[in-house]
């Protein structure tokens, strides 16, 4: 019988986890999840030919089965402490769950937090670079673009611009510079119209709703790795699919 460590040597070399990671004992859990999600890609089944998924698909198990040991500090103790992995009393791994920690919730605070951040930043300035020029001096593209933007600040964008076209950065679009009186007008309706939409909006409701997508987010991944897995890995092997999921299906064909 195939244990997971011998998985781990089948397919990283190593039974050590750390070294799986390219990553010292040490390690924060910033730096073991940044680790982690550069190695997922490289070995992510969507990645191969058709012919190599099914060996992606247990690679990209093992790797997940690992992170969700290391992020989690009492499992990581354990392991770190005994420098082994029970397989065995793990055995009951649930993809939905671990994807589920893996996603942050966004709270309304998040956004706020953000876009504190982001106005005013470099981030923010090439963004409004790359749409002012994307939309050739278009201010309705330009307000679509750029996060956080809104009607109400347009004379701090066209500040912004005015500087770079200055500097040589950007080309002079004069529609932008010299926008006509009724087009900027037809805007601020407009944007006045949504904005009052806004401040109907049932925060809690927002919440939740934030929530709701989130969670989701997280199950179509483990459906996605089920189907993978279904597809593509040995029958014998399939004993990490998403939270029964396969005992679902089979109850659900012997009712047909």
């Amino acid at each position: 019988m195939t244990t997971f460590e011998d998985k781990c040597t089948q397919y990283f070399g190593t039974t050590n986890f750390y070294e799986v990671l390219g990553v010292s004992q040490e390690s924060s859990e910033k730096e073991i999840k940044k680790a982690y999600h550069k190695l997922s890609l490289l070995v992510h089944p969507d990645r191969v030919d058709e012919q190599h998924k099914a060996v992606a698909t247990e690679k990209f198990k093992v790797l997940g089965r690992i992170h969700s040991v290391l992020q989690d500090k009492d499992k990581r103790k354990i392991y770190d402490d005994c420098g082994e992995f029970d397989s065995e009393a793990d055995s009951t791994f649930n993809w939905a769950e671990y994807w589920l920690s893996m996603f942050k919730k966004i709270e309304i605070s998040d956004i706020k937090r953000y876009e504190e951040e982001y106005v005013g930043s470099e981030t923010e300035r090439r963004d409004i670079k790359r749409a002012y020029e994307s939309g050739k001096g278009n201010m309705n593209v330009l307000l679509e673009m750029v996060p956080f933007s809104r009607y109400d600040n347009e004379d701090r964008l066209i500040a912004i611009l005015r500087e770079m076209v200055d500097n040589g950065e950007v080309p002079e679009y004069d529609g932008f510079f010299n926008e006509s009186k009724a087009k900027r007008n037809r805007r601020h309706k407009k944007w006045a119209k949504e904005q009052k939409e806004v401040e109907n909006v049932d925060i809690s409701q927002l919440e939740k709703e934030i929530d709701a997508a989130h969670k989701r987010r997280a199950e179509e991944f483990g459906s996605f790795l089920y189907d993978l897995e279904k597809k593509y890995a040995p029958k014998k092997s399939r004993k990490y699919l998403t939270g029964g999921t396969e005992k679902k299906e089979k109850a659900c064909k012997s009712k047909k």
